[in-house]
C-alpha cells in the first residue's frame, strides 16, 4: 500500500515482508530527470553568488597576479609609441593622457566592469559565454539537437517583464530563430572574438631588443608553470604584480610632483578636442596607439569563470585603475618636461635612477607575467569551443576543486609557448607586436558590444533607451578606434588577423562537418518497425553484459546499430544507446542529467539516454560514469513503472502533477486501488536486478570509428575541407576513447563511413 512520506513524497510499503523492492531513501534525489522538479535542490550561486568577505579579498588578491599585469605594463609603450616622431606640442602630451583617461575609465571600467560582468553565463564570461546566454533564450544553435526537456533544467531561466519589452525580445528572438544568415553571423562573430583572443596570447611584446632572449627564458618557464592550476599561480604571480602597481603609481606620483603637477588638467576632456584641432589626421591615426592603454581589458570578462563580479570590481577600483592612471599622469608630467629626448624609452627615462633596476627586472617579469590573463582566458574559451564541437578534441584538466572554471590544456599550453617564443624571436621589437596587439583588442571590443546589445534585448529585456545609448556610445568611439588601427594595416595588424584566420578556418571546418555528420545521422536514423525486426531476429544472439553504444544523436536510433548488427549478429543482454550532450550552461546538476526512454519491445531491455552536461562539467571517468548511469536507469524503471508516468509529454515532470488536484488523484488511484500489486513490484526489482547483473557480468564500450567523406559529386572545396583538411584534424586530434576514459580491454569499435 501507499501512504505519504514525511517530505511530502510517496513511499511504497510491500505487501509481502520478504519483498524488498529496490527503493532510495525517502529524502534521496530522484535520479532521472523527468521528476528533477520533485527533488530540485536548493539553488547555490556558487563562488559568484553570496560568497564572503575574506573569499572575496582573497579571489581579488587572485585577480592582481592573473589579470592585471597586461593592463598594468601598458605603461611601457603607450606613449613611446604614440609619439614614435616626437612630442609636437606640450598640450600634445594631455590630449593624449586625457585620452587615455577617458578611454581606460569607458572602456575597462564602464563598459567591462560595471556592464558586461553582468551579462554573465551563470558566473562565466567572454563572447562564448554571451553566445551561449543567447542561445538559451533563441535557438540558434546550428546543429538540431535541441530538447523540450533542455529549458527545464534548473539553470534556464525566463523571467517575465513589461509587455513592451517582452515584444522587442520576442521580435529579436524570432529574427534570430528564423534567419539562417543571422545565426552563422552570431556564431561566425563568437569564433572570430574567440580566435583573435587566442592570437592575442601569442603576442607577448619583448621589452626591448637586446632582452629578447631573457625574454624568451622567461616565457619558458611561465608557461611550464601552467600546469600547477590558476589558484596557486594566482597567489605566486600576485604579490609580483602589486609590487609593480605600487611601485608604478609611486614613480608616477613622484614625477607629478618633481616636474608638472599641472598634468592633472588632462581630466579636463577639452584637451581631446583640442588635440585632435592641431593633429588632425595624425591625431586620428594615433588612436591606434592609444588603445594599448586598454590591451588586457577583453581578458577580464572572459576570465571571470575563474573569480566572481564583487572580486574583479573591488580589486580593479581600487588597485588597477589608481595605480595605471597614476603611471600614465606620472609619464606625462615627465614628458611635458622632456620634450626633446628619446621617446622610444619614455617609461624609464622617466624612472629615478635610484629605481631604475629594480623597475626593469619587475618591468622584465610582470611584462610576461601580462601574458597570464590571456593564456586563462585561452584555457576557459577552449572549453567553450570543446562544448559547442567547434575545435578538436584536447584534455582539459581542472585544478581545482573549488573553483569549477579553473583549467589546464596541456596541448594548447604547449602551442601558445612555442607560438609566443616564435612571435618574440621573429620581430624582435615592441611596436610591430604591439600593433598586432591593438587589432585584437578593438574587434573583440566591437564584437562584444553587438552580442551584450542582443543580451539587452533577449536577455535583459531593458528599456530600449538604455539600449540605445549603450549601442551608439560603444559603438561609435569603437568603431573609430577601429578605423585608426586598420588604416596602418600592413604595419602589424595583419599578422593577428593572419593568425586568427588559420585558427577560424580550423573552427569552421571541424564544426562544419560535425554538423552535416549529426545531419546525416538523423536522415538515416533506425525506425521503430526496423528496430524491433532487428531485435527480434532469429539469427539474433544474446550474451551476458551491459553494452553501452555511443552516439551523438538525442533521438532515435543512430545508423550504426544495423551495421554492428549485420557484421556481429550478437547484443547484449542490456543496451543503452548513451549521448552525451553539452547544453549551453555552465554546469547541470547530476539531478537533471539524465534522460531515458526505453526502446519496444520493452522485454528486450533496450533503452535511450541522454546524459547532459554543462560546458564547465568534467566528464567523469568510465568506470564512476557507468555506476551513476545504473544507478539513475534502476531509478527510472522504479518511477516509469511504479507512478506510471511514461504518458508525460515532454516538458511534464513528476512534481507538475502534483500541483495539480486531479493528476495527484490519479496516481493516489492508482497506488491505493490496487493496480500496483505485488507481481508488478516483483517486476520492478527483477528488472532492477538484471541490469546490476549484466552490469556485474561486464561492461562493453562501443564506439563507432566513423570515417566521413564527401559524396563522388561533391565539388572540388568540400572534397578538400571533408576528405583532407577534417580527416587530417581528426587523426591529429585525441580519441573519443581517450575523452571518456574507456578502458581499452572494455572497448569495441565499428567502422562506418558516412557520405555528406
Amino acid at each position: 500500500m501507499a501512504h505519504a512520506g514525511a517530505g511530502g513524497g510517496l513511499e511504497i510499503v510491500p505487501h509481502s515482508s520478504d519483498l524488498e523492492l529496490d527503493l532510495p531513501p525517502e529524502n534521496s534525489l530522484r535520479q532521472d530527470s523527468l521528476y528533477r522538479d520533485a527533488t530540485r535542490p536548493a539553488h547555490h550561486a556558487g563562488h559568484h553568488g553570496q560568497e564572503s568577505w575574506v573569499r572575496t579579498l582573497r579571489l581579488a588578491f587572485q585577480c592582481v597576479g592573473i589579470m592585471y599585469a597586461d593592463l598594468g605594463t601598458s605603461p611601457l609603450y603607450v606613449y613611446s609609441n604614440t609619439f614614435k616622431k616626437g612630442v609636437g606640442h606640450p598640450d600634445d602630451v594631455l590630449g593624449v593622457l586625457s585620452i587615455i583617461i577617458y578611454s581606460f575609465i569607458l572602456f575597462t571600467m564602464v563598459k567591462i566592469v560595471f556592464i558586461a560582468l553582468y551579462a554573465n553565463d551563470e558566473g562565466d564570461g567572454g563572447t562564448f559565454a554571451l553566445y551561449s546566454l543567447i542561445s538559451r533564450y533563441a535557438r540558434i544553435c546550428l546543429i538540431p539537437n535541441q530538447q523540450a526537456e533542455d529549458e527545464l533544467v534548473l539553470r534556464y531561466k525566463h523571467h517575465p517583464k513589461p509587455s513592451a519589452t517582452l515584444r522587442r525580445a520576442q521580435w529579436m528572438k524570432n529574427l534570430l530563430e528564423t534567419s539562417k544568415a543571422a545565426k552563422i553571423s552570431l556564431f561566425f562573430l563568437t569564433i572570430l572574438a574567440t580566435a583573435l583572443a587566442i592570437s592575442d596570447c601569442m603576442l607577448n611584446p619583448p621589452i626591448s631588443d637586446a632582452e629578447v632572449w631573457i625574454t624568451v627564458g622567461i616565457l619558458v618557464v611561465f608557461f611550464s608553470v601552467q600546469r600547477f592550476g590558476t589558484d596557486k599561480i594566482g597567489y605566486t604571480f600576485a604579490p609580483v604584480v602589486t609590487v609593480w602597481l605600487l611601485l608604478i603609481s609611486g614613480i608616477g606620483i613622484y614625477n607629478v610632483i618633481k616636474y608638472d603637477i599641472g598634468t592633472l588638467r588632462a581630466f579636463n576632456p577639452k584637451y581631446i578636442i583640442d588635440y585632435f584641432r592641431r593633429t588632425k589626421k595624425k591625431g586620428w591615426v594615433s588612436l591606434g596607439e592609444i588603445l594599448l592603454c586598454v590591451t588586457g581589458t577583453e581578458a577580464l570578462f572572459a576570465d571571470l569563470g575563474y573569480f566572481s563580479i564583487r572580486s574583479i570590481q573591488l580589486s580593479s577600483t581600487f588597485g588597477l585603475l589608481p595605480s595605471v592612471l597614476l603611471t600614465y599622469i606620472g609619464q606625462a608630467a615627465y614628458l611635458r618636461k622632456h620634450m626633446s629626448m628619446d621617446i622610444s624609452n619614455a617609461f624609464f627615462n622617466s624612472v629615478p635612477s635610484s629605481l631604475f633596476w629594480p623597475t626593469f627586472v619587475l618591468a622584465l617579469i610582470t611584462a610576461v607575467i601580462g601574458s597570464q590573463a590571456m593564456v586563462s582566458c585561452a584555457f576557459a574559451t577552449m572549453s567553450h569551443l570543446q562544448a559547442l564541437n567547434c575545435f578538436p578534441r584536447v584534455k582539459i584538466l581542472r585544478t581545482s576543486r573549488h573553483y569549477s572554471g579553473q583549467m589546464y590544456i596541456p596541448e594548447v599550453n604547449i602551442f601558445l609557448c612555442i607560438s609566443a617564443c616564435v612571435v618574440t624571436l621573429s620581430f624582435r621589437t615592441t611596436g610591430f607586436i604591439a600593433k598586432a596587439h591593438e587589432i585584437c583588442v578593438v574587434l573583440v571590443m566591437i564584437i562584444t558590444t553587438l552580442l551584450m546589445t542582443i543580451v539587452m534585448l533577449l536577455v535583459w529585456k531593458v528599456k530600449v533607451w538604455w539600449i540605445v545609448i549603450f549601442f551608439i556610445v560603444f559603438m561609435s568611439t569603437e568603431s573609430i578606434y577601429t578605423a585608426a588601427v586598420l588604416y596602418k594595416f600592413i604595419h602589424g595588424p595583419y599578422l593577428s588577423l593572419a593568425i586568427s584566420a588559420v585558427l577560424m578556418m580550423i573552427m569552421i571546418v571541424w564544426h562544419y562537418v560535425h554538423v552535416k555528420r549529426y545531419k546525416y545521422e538523423l536522415e538515416h536514423t533506425v525506425s521503430r518497425d526496423k528496430v524491433k525486426d532487428i531485435l527480434e531476429r532469429q539469427d539474433l544472439k544474446r550474451i551476458p553484459g551491459f553494452g553501452l553504444i555511443y552516439t551523438e544523436l538525442v533521438q532515435g536510433i543512430p545508423p550504426i546499430f544495423p551495421h554492428l548488427i549485420e557484421k556481429i549478429p550478437t547484443i547484449h543482454s542490456v543496451i543503452v544507446f548513451i549521448t552525451v550532450k553539452h547544453l549551453p550552461i555552465p554546469h547541470v546538476d547530476v539531478s537533471e542529467r539524465f534522460l531515458f526512454r526505453q526502446v519496444e519491445p520493452k522485454e528486450l531491455m533496450v533503452f535511450r539516454c541522454v546524459a547532459r552536461y554543462g560546458y564547465r562539467d568534467t566528464l567523469e571517468m568510465a568506470n564512476g560514469f557507468v555506476k551513476i548511469l545504473v544507478e539513475h536507469l534502476q531509478y527510472y524503471i522504479r518511477d516509469i513503472n511504479l507512478y506510471r508516468l511514461e504518458m508525460l509529454t515532454p516538458i511534464q515532470s513528476f512534481s507538475e502533477l502534483t500541483m495539480h488536484p486531479v493528476g495527484m488523484s490519479n496516481i493516489w488511484t492508482h497506488l491505493q486501488g490496487g493496480k500496483m500489486n505485488v507481481e508488478e513490484m516483483l517486476k520492478i526489482e527483477e528488472d532492477q536486478k538484471i541490469i546490476q547483473s549484466e552490469v556485474n557480468n561486464g561492461v562493453i564500450y562501443i564506439l563507432g570509428e566513423t570515417e566521413v567523406v564527401a559524396k563522388p559529386h561533391s565539388n572540388l572545396l568540400k572534397k578538400i575541407v571533408v576528405n583532407y583538411a577534417y580527416s587530417f584534424l581528426r587523426k591529429n586530434s585525441r580519441n573519443g576513447e581517450k575523452m571518456l576514459s574507456i578502458p581499452r580491454g572494455q572497448l569495441l569499435k565499428v567502422g562506418i563511413t558516412y557520405e555528406i
